[in-house]
């Protein structure tokens, strides 16, 4: 009920970011102390350095459709083979609690949902790498995947570009300290403007 009630309304603030996301989702809430990062829940099993409850709800396939069946999910997306990802309305109540703007990772067809849904208060922000080789080099760098997996995040990267379109805005990041300042001058502004 207070999902709906609240959704409804439009009293609440969200900001959805995506793509070279943890850098500059990191950058976010270090800049804006009212923003809180609303954690997902996914199927996947954790990175190396990845903690339960910050960086993601790790839960079993079951558990998620427990979830979905319950209604306790905003959106959810199967974003990889048998992947599933989703926003838990459990988070948005804690952070909505504490007077805060909700930060959210998610994938690009949840962020379409969500500005589908009629969710005034939304910022969506789509940031792409400059190429998509320039993409496979930052997760060949970054070391957490295999080959196979990183030939699966390029053909998404791909397809997501499609989706790019119904965000409010689209940020090429090919340089990290302008993509920063980018994002502080958009994200400033919208916490700025009044909520009605």
């Amino acid at each position: 009920m207070f999902y709906e009630q609240t959704f409804r309304e439009n009293y609440h603030s969200n900001c959805t970011i995506r793509k070279w996301k943890t850098t500059l989702a990191n950058y976010l809430l270090d800049a804006f102390p009212n923003l809180e990062f609303s954690v997902s829940a996914t199927t996947r099993s954790p990175r190396p350095g990845e903690i339960e409850g910050k960086n993601y709800h790790f839960v079993s396939h079951e558990d998620f459709q427990q979830l979905i069946s319950n209604h306790e999910l905003i959106e959810y997306q199967e974003v990889y083979e048998g992947c599933f990802y989703g926003t838990l309305k459990s988070e948005l109540r804690k952070i909505w609690i504490e007077n805060k703007v909700a930060l959210f990772d998610i994938d690009v067809k949840g962020a379409y949902k969500m500005e589908q849904e009629e969710y005034a208060n939304v910022l969506s922000i789509y940031i792409k790498a400059s190429s998509l080789e320039v993409l496979r080099e930052r997760l060949i760098k970054r070391g957490t995947e295999t080959n196979e997996t990183i030939n699966k995040r390029i053909s998404k990267a791909k397809d997501e570009l499609e989706f790019s379109k119904y965000f409010d805005y689209v940020i090429t990041n090919d340089n990290l300290d302008l993509a920063k300042k980018m994002l502080y001058v958009l994200v400033e502004d919208f916490m700025n403007r009044p909520i009605y």
